[in-house]
């Protein structure tokens, strides 16, 4: 199942829907988090009468930093030992098609593709017994853009990872994915800079659920990005970067000066 949020000239306020066959199914919010006899058959829309949003506005959005060998080696970085978090700020998140500005204050902005994990039920201290993916309500493309040279002279991450628009995600959720087992290419201008598999995390997404519901709370429509595989490179005005998580779709946005 593949769900959305969108724009369409009926109403001012975005809707939630579920995308099957070029056409878009408006939703409830709480059919959207809890989607079982979907898709509705009244008040359908076209696909391309619609404008496609982010498909969540988290609450937080919890990163992994360092969860692909190859990344942490390329920025010289050791690998943790526990997994590395820190907090993107809601208000960067955008969706596909939306334009990532780049900031007066950076010389160097870049690309890093991920897999997006969003929860669909408040999550905390899960239980052994318990199953983390059952707290998932799908996955996502996810860019964390980053002010790199910001995030070196920082030491810590907040103003290089927070810039508005620096969260791209999208286009839309599935519910129906592997995410052990996932195929993340990240292209520049249509050339390929990243390609890596989720297999090849050092931290898996059930353990990363696991590990931050025992440290904050996750509620419904809370995001991670679970890290990035080697390759990341420097965007420039002009440029467009698009993000593929195989089974999810592309994550495309365009790059221009603020």
């Amino acid at each position: 199942m593949k769900l959305c949020r969108f724009l369409h000239s009926s109403s001012a306020e975005p809707r939630f829907g579920v995308i099957a066959e070029e056409k878009v199914y408006p939703v409830a919010a709480h059919e959207y988090f809890n989607p079982r006899e979907l898709p509705h058959p009244e008040a359908v829309l076209a696909l391309n009468q619609v404008r496609l949003l982010a498909p969540v506005t988290p609450s937080k959005v919890v990163c992994i930093g360092r969860n692909y060998r190859e990344h942490a080696a390329e920025l010289g970085n050791k690998m943790p030992d526990e997994p590395l978090l820190f907090l993107k700020a809601p208000s960067a998140v955008i969706g596909s098609e939306d334009v990532i500005e780049l900031p007066a204050q950076s010389d160097q902005v870049e690309h890093e593709g991920e897999l997006g994990v969003v929860i669909s039920r408040i999550a905390r201290h899960i239980q052994p017994d318990e199953n983390p993916l059952d707290f998932v309500l799908g996955y996502t493309c996810v860019n964390d853009v980053t002010a790199r040279d910001l995030q070196r002279k920082d030491v810590q991450f907040t103003r290089g990872k927070s810039f508005d628009t620096f969260c791209p995600v999208g286009p839309v959720i599935v519910t129906d994915l592997n995410p052990l087992d996932a195929t993340v290419v990240t292209r520049l201008n249509g050339d390929i800079k990243q390609q890596g598999r989720t297999s090849d995390m050092a931290f898996p997404v059930p353990f990363l659920i696991k590990y931050i519901a025992d440290i904050m709370t996750l509620y419904p429509g809370d995001l991670i990005a679970t890290g990035t595989p080697a390759g990341v490179s420097r965007m420039k005005p002009g440029d467009v970067v698009e993000v593929e998580v195989s089974g999810v779709g592309v994550l495309r946005n365009q790059i221009q000066s603020r």
